[in-house]
């Protein structure tokens, strides 16, 4: 009988410990609940998280430039990009999404113009985090010129082509100078405009 309770117990430590072997637990670590189990996320947000950031690092900060030296003409940034210019149209005039098969519309064969239209420069003040700094403005006028074809599905399908459209958008590079060798004179007129 003693040598029956010993094989019945050497039996279950090696069953115990084979299970443990593989990995087969029903409690290793702290439990997540619904949490554990993998979730879909459409990947519209992902595509939505890197356009934002892709603005934000390109087109939504004010750089500081080095002071304007006198005698030479005081250069603006570099006119809009072409990628910067079809993001304000779509923010303007969006095409993209539509329905399948119902109603659709592209824009084809894109070309653009960029005109400066104003460029001039506010005298200095002193900003906030900062310090003396001037203001300069540079205006563009952008015309895109694109051929627009619109698909219609439902009720009765038909395509309209529009080979001479375009569209006209306005964009501002502003950005500041700082103000270099600052002399007294200059300095009290400047805190004394901002007060």
């Amino acid at each position: 009988m003693r040598r029956k309770n010993r094989w019945t117990l050497a039996s279950v430590l090696a069953i115990a410990g084979a299970v443990s072997m593989t990995g087969c637990q029903t409690q290793c670590g702290p439990q997540l609940g619904l949490l554990a189990y993998p979730i879909p996320v459409s990947p519209y947000f992902q595509d939505k998280h890197e356009d934002d950031y892709w603005v934000h690092e390109r087109y939504e900060r004010a750089p500081i430039l080095g002071p304007i030296v006198d005698g030479a003409p005081p250069i603006a940034m570099d006119p809009p990009s072409d990628d910067e210019v079809m993001r304000q149209l779509e923010e303007t005039h969006p095409v993209e999404g539509g329905i399948p098969l119902f109603y659709t519309v592209q824009r084809n064969n894109v070309s653009m113009t960029k005109e400066l239209i104003a460029d001039y420069i506010d005298p200095p003040r002193i900003y906030p985090l900062i310090g003396p700094a001037q203001l300069h403005h540079a205006h563009y006028k952008c015309t895109v010129y694109f051929t627009e074809v619109t698909r219609r599905g439902w009720p009765l399908p038909y395509t309209t082509v529009d080979e001479d459209a375009r569209e006209v958008i306005y964009i501002d590079h502003d950005h500041l100078h700082m103000v270099g060798n600052v002399n007294e004179g200059l300095m009290t007129d400047v805190m004394a405009h901002a007060h």
